[in-house]
C-alpha cells in the first residue's frame, strides 16, 4: 500500500512538472526534448510504474491498490493550489471526500 501511495505522490509531481515544463517550453519539439522539467516529469512516471511493480510483487491486490493511486487527484489539486494558485472549490472538496470514501470502500475486504 505504501508503494501505491508514494506512486500517487510521484504521479502528482509528474503532472506538476509536465504543466510547468509545458509553460516554459518555446513550443517546438526541441524545446520539449530539452526541458529539464518535462524530463523530470517523465522520470516521475517511470518511478510510478516501478512502484506499481514493487507493490504487486509484494502481493498487493489490484482492487485494493489502484483506488489508493486515485489519491493522485488530491495531491495534484494541492500542488496546483500552492504552485499555481488554483482555487480548491467546495465542489473539488466534495470530490476529494468521495475519492477517499471510495478508496476506503474498495479496500474493505
Amino acid at each position: 500500500m505504501a508503494c501505491f501511495l508514494l506512486a500517487a505522490v510521484f504521479g502528482a509531481g509528474g503532472q506538476y512538472l509536465y504543466k510547468s515544463g509545458a509553460e516554459q517550453a518555446a513550443g517546438g519539439l526541441l524545446s520539449y526534448l530539452t526541458s529539464w522539467r518535462l524530463l523530470c516529469g517523465a522520470v516521475c512516471y517511470v518511478a510510478v510504474m516501478a512502484l506499481f511493480v514493487i507493490g504487486f510483487k509484494q502481493g498487493g491486490q489490484m482492487n485494493v491498490l489502484y483506488p489508493l493511486y486515485a489519491s493522485t487527484f488530491i495531491w495534484g489539486a494541492l500542488i496546483a493550489r500552492f504552485a499555481f494558485g488554483t482555487p480548491i472549490t467546495v465542489v473539488n472538496m466534495a470530490g476529494m471526500v468521495l475519492l477517499v470514501g471510495g478508496m476506503f470502500l474498495m479496500g474493505k475486504q
